[in-house]
C-alpha cells in the first residue's frame, strides 16, 4: 500500500523506524526539545547544549532525514547567512496495533517488490 493510502493510519513501517532511530539518542532528544522551545541556529544551539558544532550537525542531519526538524537560511543584519532550525509538527500515537500495522509496510533494501520484512 502507498504512503498516502487512507487505510493505513499513521506512518509507514519505514518511516516509523527512521523516526524511532532518530529519537533513540539522548543528544537528539535534547536537540528536538531545544528547537521546540525556540528556533535556533547551529552555533548558538551547540553552545546551549554543550556539544560541538560538528557533532550537532550530525544529529541535525539525522533529525532532518527523519522529518522531525527543518532548516531555513536567513541573512543576519551584517549579511551573514544563518541556518535556523525548527521542529516540524509531528505526533505519533504508538500502540501494539499501530506498530503491527506499520510493520506490515516494512521494506529492506534488496528485497523484491511487494515483499515485506521485519527489520533487525
Amino acid at each position: 500500500m502507498s504512503k498516502g493510502d487512507s487505510a493505513i493510519p499513521g506512518p509507514t513501517g519505514d518511516d516509523l523506524v527512521r523516526v524511532m532511530a532518530a529519537l533513540s539518542s539522548p543528544h537528539r532528544l535534547r536537540v528536538v526539545a531545544a528547537v521546540a522551545q525556540q528556533r535556533n541556529y547551529v552555533s548558538r544551539l551547540a553552545r546551549e547544549l554543550g556539544i560541538s558544532r560538528a557533532l550537532l550537525q550530525i544529529h541535525l542531519r539525522k533529525l532532518e532525514a527523519a522529518g522531525l526538524v527543518f532548516a531555513k537560511l536567513e541573512l543576519s543584519e551584517d549579511g551573514k547567512a544563518m541556518k535556523y532550525y525548527e521542529t516540524t509538527p509531528f505526533a505519533f500515537h504508538l500502540t501494539p496495533q499501530s506498530i503491527a500495522t506499520a510493520a506490515e509496510t516494512l521494506h529492506i533494501e534488496g528485497a523484491s517488490d511487494g515483499e515485506t520484512h521485519q527489520k533487525e
